[in-house]
């Protein structure tokens, strides 16, 4: 029965894209084509399973839309002020990677990672001082809530005044951005140990910090991880808005409002091309670690 419905699904796809091919102009019929070829030769790998085919088929999709992207823009004229195809993005990448290089360092090794390491730094010692006092739980958590709903747009003029032009001011921008979601992560990671284990461990005489260490941390790894995955694609964020309100003449954030007001859109999607292989790596990176300090839990095993 299922197979009948998943049979009469495709075929009302091939039946609407036939009907828009009929009717639209030959470049659209190109695009199509192009379209169903690379979803047909997916959908073929998909069905065949295995972690090889699971590895290609993500690689076919990508380069399937960056095809579509460049016919696109060149069967129908587009303007490179309006999208520059990705030829041309490759080719400013290429001939620009002294800046892209300097831009990279100043807003994500410089800002990024410092206020990253701050920030959750600061959060997970919070979130131990927050589990020891009633107090801080009933009165820091509510306001935290409140000051993680603030824009970063309204933030970052604020900082760039108090902090400077420089990457400092970024950092600080980044540490409120990650500082409440890793905080309300931690804080529900150390509550996530079982009263059993608790009781348990008060029966062998564990002191606060014993139980600490070897328990409730532990038990935290997951909620911690959480936050800390969250937290490195904020970090880029917060950094490259950052900018935009005062930076030195460098800067990913920097770049990009300088080169829209220039027009020159191949090096603005170049700057994103950077910002998204750096976040996408940095979040891979804290991903490997945290299986391999998670090794245990459940949502680890068969990976």
């Amino acid at each position: 029965m299922m197979a009948a419905v998943r049979g009469q699904g495709i075929l009302a796809v091939l039946v609407l894209i036939v009907g828009v091919v009929l009717l639209a102009d030959w470049r659209v019929t190109v695009l199509l084509a192009v379209w169903l070829g690379a979803w047909l030769i997916n959908h073929g790998l998909s069905q065949m399973g295995g972690a090889w085919a699971m590895r290609v088929v993500p690689v076919i999709f990508g380069m399937c839309l960056l095809v579509l992207w460049q016919m696109a823009v060149t069967l129908f004229a587009v303007s490179a002020v309006i999208l520059p195809g990705p030829l041309a993005i490759a080719a400013r990448f290429g001939s620009s990677l002294d800046v892209l290089w300097g831009d990279f360092v100043q807003t994500f090794v410089k800002g990024a990672l410092s206020g990253y390491f701050i920030g959750c730094g600061a959060a997970i010692l919070a979130a131990v001082a927050v589990d020891r006092s009633v107090f801080l739980q009933r009165g820091l958590l509510p306001v935290a809530s409140f000051l993680a709903a603030l824009p970063v747009v309204g933030i970052a003029p604020i900082l760039v005044m108090w902090f400077g032009f420089d990457w400092q001011s970024k950092s600080a921008v980044v540490v409120v951005m990650v500082f409440f979601p890793m905080l309300v992560n931690a804080v529900e990671g150390l509550r996530a140990s079982e009263q059993m284990q608790r009781d348990l461990m008060a029966t062998y005489s564990a002191s606060y910090w014993q139980g600490l260490f070897k328990l409730r941390l532990p038990a935290a790894m997951p909620f911690m991880f959480n936050g800390l995955k969250i937290a490195t694609t904020l970090a880029m964020i917060g950094a490259i808005v950052a900018e935009f309100f005062g930076s030195p003449t460098q800067g990913m954030g920097f770049r990009i409002s300088t080169e829209v007001g220039r027009l020159g859109l191949d090096m603005v999607w170049s700057q994103i091309a950077v910002a998204a292989m750096a976040g996408s790596a940095f979040y891979a990176v804290v991903a490997g670690i945290e299986k391999r300090v998670t090794f245990w839990h459940p949502s680890q095993r068969g990976r």
